[in-house]
């Protein structure tokens, strides 16, 4: 199949990766596992092992009047330990490569079908300023866009990182997640290449 970028030239795309039939399923499935895996999971709390002092018994076992107690840190006691204290977790979710690949084809597919997706040869911005890639964003009449580069440019990161709803990413950096939060993706021929290699 073939599609035009900006300045007219038709740009070969192949079918298997931009002409599949859109799997919600997968996506999903695709985009949570995503999402769940940037989870810190770092949460913890001391039991009655972990928290210090409590090692000698506070009074003798009879005699006192008092109920029995074998440590000062028990999960009754003030500065106590937590009686089912929470534990680092770890929410990555197991994804097959075949199955991520074909949801970002699928994703790849519908863009192409919504017309959301715009290929340009480059992005014509040759300093890293806002006001000039305002004006590029300005002439193919996007707002809430992700730009997609095939290597890292400097001029593009710095220059579209103060504009709200915009944001840039290299093939090796693409995503699910960045995929369908955006209305418009714009992307270079270039990295066109690119994207077909790793999906193909």
């Amino acid at each position: 199949m073939n599609l035009k970028n900006t300045d007219g030239k038709a740009v070969k795309l192949d079918g298997a990766v931009f002409a599949k039939e859109y799997n919600e399923t997968l996506v999903h499935q695709v985009v949570v596992a995503y999402m769940a895996t940037g989870r810190a999971g770092t949460k913890a709390q001391k039991t009655r092992s972990d928290v210090s002092g409590g090692g000698a018994k506070p009074w003798r076992q009879k005699g006192t009047g008092r109920a029995r107690a074998g440590t000062s840190r028990g999960p009754l006691w003030r500065k106590g330990g937590v009686t089912f204290a929470a534990r680092p977790r770890d929410y990555s979710k197991k994804l097959n490569k075949k199955m991520y690949r074909s949801a970002m084809c699928s994703i790849f597919s519908e863009l192409v079908r919504s017309e959301s997706l715009i290929i340009v040869d480059s992005f014509g911005v040759k300093e890293p300023k806002t006001k000039a890639m305002v004006a590029e964003l300005g002439k193919l009449d996007v707002s809430n866009v992700l730009l997609i580069s095939d290597e890292e440019d400097n001029n593009i990161t710095l220059s579209a990182r103060n504009i709200p709803n915009c944001e840039t990413l290299t093939v090796s950096k693409l995503n699910p997640v960045s995929l369908v939060n955006h209305d418009k993706v714009v992307i270079s021929s270039a990295a066109i290449k690119k994207v077909q290699e790793w999906l193909s």
